[in-house]
């Protein structure tokens, strides 16, 4: 199969929050996560296809997605670390914005998903009126 080759973006608001904690706790095995998380992202397709990459939204020109990481070098699965990535993928201009990269211990308790909506929603009105 062939896939699109998407630009990836990471927006300044998930770059200021958490990825800062990412980077200051994992230090240089942070930078090759994140070298291999763009990587990813810039065939997007293919994460949909190993059931890596979850659709939250599929609207017309946007589709919202979640994704699980895993940190470089580290013995735990993408699924048991609870790293996950919330990015959109915008269909027309073959682009991923990477909204949100968090553990999901940096969002308190409660309901991740709804937690996660709410920070999209406060901080990217853009995908406000898709969540």
């Amino acid at each position: 199969m062939k896939s699109t080759k998407y630009k990836v973006i990471f927006e300044p608001f998930t770059e200021r929050h958490f990825i800062k904690s990412f980077a200051k706790k994992y230090k240089g095995a942070w930078d090759f996560t994140l070298r291999l998380l763009e990587k990813e992202f810039e065939q997007i397709d293919l994460l949909f296809l190993k059931n890596v990459a979850e659709t939250i939204v599929d609207s017309e020109e946007i589709k919202i997605c979640k994704t699980e990481f895993k940190i470089a070098s580290t013995q735990q699965s993408r699924h048991g670390s609870g790293n996950r990535c919330i990015v959109a993928l915008h269909k027309d201009t073959n682009t991923v914005c990477v909204l949100l990269v968090y553990h999901k211990n940096n969002l308190g308790d409660g309901n991740e998903t709804a937690k996660w909506k709410q920070i999209i929603k406060e901080n990217y009105p853009k995908y406000k009126d898709l969540l």
